[in-house]
C-alpha cells in the first residue's frame, strides 16, 4: 500500500521577495520568518517612525519658509562671504531624506500587514541614524542662527491647518487596517487592550483638533476687507537687479502701489540705493577696486559708485531662479545696470504717482555726513518735488525737525509700539516684519487708525492670511505674482468648516468600525481550524496566509512523527517555503490517506518548484 500526501506546489511570490529583500536583504524563502519581531527590531521601528515624523516636520517648515529663502541666503552670505542658494540645497536634501525614510516605513508597515518578521538591514539602520542626526543638528542650528523664523509655523498653520487635519484623519483611517489586523491576530488580551487604547486616544485627539484651529480665513465672505496694497520691495527683484532703476520700473509696470528702497549716503553726500554694507555682492567692486572690497559702501565717492556695474551679479547668481525667464532685451538691460540714486527713484515715483517708503542707513562714525545724514536725505526728497503725502518717513532721528519741514509726510515707525504711544507721537503707520504682529494686534491698529505695512511678503498663502487678517499693505519681492491674486487662496465660513469637519470625522469612524469588523471576521476565525479541516481544505484553493502556515506545520508535524525519513525532513524543511497549493489531490486521495495513515510510513513526496 502507498500512502498519499498533499503535494507542495510553490507559487511565485515576487512582491513578498521584494518586500523582505529591500527592507532586510532577505531575498530567499528560507531567510523569511513568520516569528514575532524581536524587541531590538521593534526598537528600530520606533526609531524609524520618530525619524519619519521629525523629517516630515522639518520638511514642512522648510517648505513654508520659502517666502524667506532670499533672506536666508543673504544671512549666510554675510557670515561666509560666499553667495549660494543654500535654501534649495537644504530643501532638496530634506525631500530626498524624507522620501527614503517614508519608503522604509511603508515597507515596515507592509511587513506587519502580511505577518512577516521585521529585520531592518544594517545599511538602512546606518542611513536612518544619519538622517535623524542631520535633521536634529539642522533644527538646532536654525534655532541658534535664525530662531525668529519658527514663528512662520503659527502663520502657516492658519493657512494649512484645516487641510492638515483632514489629511491626518484620512491617514489614521487607512492605518486602521493594520491596527485591526494586529488586534485580530493578537493572542494576549493585554496587548489588544493597549493597542486599542493607544489607537483610540490618537483618533480622538485628531477628531477634536479643529477645536484649537484658528484662522482669519475662517470668516464670512462679506467680512473680507480690501486687498492689501503691494509695495515693491527694492523694486521688483525677481525681474531685475535689486535697488536698480530697472527694478523700480518693473515694479511700476506690475502695478505696484508703492516702492521700497534702502538708502545710504556716499562720502561726498549723495544718497544712493544699496542694501548691503559692502558692495561685494551686488556690484563688480572686486574687479575695479579689489583693495576696497570689504569697505563700507558709504565711504565711496559718487564718482566711484557710478563706475560700478550693479546688474551682472543678478544674471550670474540668479538669486530667485528667474533670470533665465527674462527676454533678450531685459537680459541685456539687466546686465548694464548701475548704482541708482535716491533722486532717480523719487522722480520715478513722482511721475507714476506712487508712494515711496525708504529705510535710511546712518553712515559710519568716520563719515563726513555722520551728523547731517537726516538733513541730506530730507533735502533730496524735498528737491525732487514729490507730493509729501506719498512719502513714508521712517527714521526716528530728528523726527520733530522733519515734521516741521515736511508736515505732509506719513510719519512711519519701524519699531513696534502700542497704538496709544503711536498716537501720542503722531505716528500714522508701522513698518514691521510679518511675524511681529498677531491677528488681534492688526485689528487693534486698524481701530486706532494706524496703518500696517508688513515685510517681506512674497508667497500667495502668506499674502492671503494677511489679507484675511485686515493688513493694509505689504512690501513684496514678487508684486507681479501677488497682483494676479483676485481673492485669498481660500475663504470658508465657520459653519461650513464645522460641517466639513464633523462629516469627515463621522465617515472616518464608520469606516474604522467596518475595518475592525472585517478584519476580526477574516483573521479571528483562523484559531478555530482543526487538522481535519485544514487537510480537507487542501482540495480548495485558499488565499489565507494563516491557513497555509497551519498546513505546513501539520505536514512537518506528521513527518516528525515518523511519516518521512530524516533525509526528507531535512530536504523539505531547510527551504522554509511560504505558500503553496494542493489542487492536484482529489477528495478520494484524501479519504484514502486518512484511512491508511495509521498503518503506513512511506516517504512523503515533496515536489518543489522553486522560482
Amino acid at each position: 500500500m502507498v500512502k498519499h500526501q498533499p503535494l507542495q506546489v510553490y507559487e511565485r511570490q515576487l512582491c513578498l521577495s521584494c518586500l523582505t529583500g529591500i527592507y532586510g536583504c532577505r531575498w530567499k524563502r528560507y531567510q523569511r520568518s513568520h516569528d514575532d519581531t524581536t524587541k531590538w527590531e521593534r526598537l528600530w521601528f520606533l526609531v524609524l517612525c520618530s525619524t519619519f515624523f521629525l523629517i516630515l516636520f522639518w520638511l514642512y517648515f522648510w517648505w513654508e519658509v520659502h517666502n524667506d529663502y532670499n533672506e536666508f541666503n543673504w544671512f549666510l552670505y554675510n557670515r561666509t562671504g560666499y553667495w549660494s542658494d543654500w535654501s534649495i540645497l537644504i530643501l532638496v536634501t530634506t525631500a530626498a531624506g524624507f522620501s527614503y525614510v517614508a519608503f522604509l516605513l511603508i515597507l515596515a508597515l507592509c511587513h506587519t500587514a502580511v505577518g512577516q518578521q521585521m529585520n531592518l538591514h544594517w545599511m538602512h539602520k546606518f542611513a536612518v541614524t544619519v538622517a535623524l542626526v542631520v535633521t536634529v543638528i539642522s533644527m538646532i542650528s536654525m534655532e541658534q542662527l535664525w530662531g525668529e523664523e519658527w514663528d512662520i509655523l503659527l502663520l502657516s498653520f492658519q493657512a494649512t491647518g484645516p487641510f492638515l487635519h483632514l489629511g491626518a484623519v484620512a491617514a489614521i483611517t487607512l492605518l486602521a487596517w493594520l491596527v485591526a489586523g494586529q488586534f485580530a491576530r493578537a493572542e494576549k488580551s493585554c496587548f489588544q487592550a493597549v493597542l486599542l487604547l493607544t489607537y483610540l486616544t490618537v483618533l480622538t485627539a485628531l477628531y477634536l483638533v479643529p477645536l484649537s484651529i484658528t484662522s482669519p480665513c475662517l470668516m464670512e465672505k462679506n467680512n473680507l476687507g480690501p486687498k492689501p496694497a503691494i509695495i515693491g520691495h527694492q523694486g521688483a527683484p525677481m525681474l531685475a537687479p535689486e535697488n536698480t532703476l530697472m527694478s523700480f520700473q518693473k515694479a511700476v509696470e506690475q502695478k505696484a502701489s508703492g516702492l521700497y528702497a534702502d538708502v545710504k549716503i556716499s562720502h561726498d553726500g549723495v544718497p544712493f540705493l544699496m542694501h548691503d554694507n559692502t558692495l561685494r555682492r551686488t556690484t563688480d567692486v572686486e574687479k575695479l577696486f579689489p583693495e576696497r572690497v570689504g569697505q563700507d559702501s558709504s565711504m565711496f565717492n559718487w564718482t566711484d559708485l557710478q563706475a560700478l556695474n550693479a546688474g551682472q551679479w543678478f544674471l550670474k547668481d540668479d538669486p530667485f531662479w528667474t533670470a533665465l525667464s527674462l527676454s533678450e532685451a531685459d537680459w541685456a538691460l539687466a546686465g548694464n545696470q548701475s548704482v541708482c540714486t535716491l533722486s532717480e527713484v523719487l522722480q520715478l515715483a513722482k511721475n507714476s504717482s506712487k508712494s515711496i517708503l525708504f529705510n535710511v542707513r546712518r553712515p559710519p562714525p568716520e563719515h563726513p555726513h555722520r551728523e547731517s545724514w537726516i538733513n541730506v536725505t530730507l533735502h533730496t526728497v524735498l528737491q525732487s518735488g514729490i507730493q509729501q503725502q506719498h512719502v513714508m518717513w521712517t527714521p526716528d532721528t530728528d523726527r520733530q525737525l522733519v515734521r516741521q519741514a515736511a508736515p505732509g509726510f506719513q510719519q512711519t515707525s519701524a519699531v513696534k509700539k502700542s497704538v496709544k504711544i503711536l498716537q501720542e507721537e503722531g505716528i500714522v503707520r508701522l513698518n514691521l516684519r510679518y511675524n511681529q504682529v498677531s491677528t488681534q494686534e492688526i485689528r487693534d491698529s486698524r481701530e486706532g487708525n494706524v496703518s500696517l505695512t508688513l515685510f517681506t511678503v512674497s508667497e500667495p498663502w502668506l499674502y492671503s492670511v494677511l489679507w484675511c487678517s485686515g493688513v493694509q499693505s505689504v512690501t513684496s519681492d514678487s508684486p507681479h505674482i501677488l497682483r494676479k491674486l483676485p481673492y485669498p487662496i481660500w475663504l470658508m465660513p465657520p459653519e461650513e468648516y464645522k460641517l466639513l469637519w464633523i462629516t469627515a470625522d463621522v465617515i472616518s469612524f464608520i469606516v474604522i468600525i467596518g475595518v475592525f469588523v472585517l478584519q476580526k471576521w477574516r483573521l479571528g476565525s483562523i484559531r478555530s481550524y482543526n487538522p481535519e479541516q485544514i487537510m480537507l481544505s487542501a482540495a480548495v484553493r485558499r488565499s489565507s496566509r494563516d491557513v497555509n502556515i497551519m498546513k505546513e506545520k501539520l505536514i512537518f508535524s506528521e513527518m516528525n512523527n515518523g511519516l518521512g525519513s530524516a533525509e526528507e525532513l531535512s530536504l523539505c524543511s531547510e527551504n522554509r517555503y511560504e505558500g503553496y497549493t494542493n489542487e492536484a489531490i482529489t477528495p478520494r486521495d484524501q479519504q484514502h490517506h486518512a484511512r491508511m495513515q495509521p498503518s503506513y510510513t512511506q516517504k512523503t513526496p515533496c515536489i518543489l518548484q522553486d522560482h
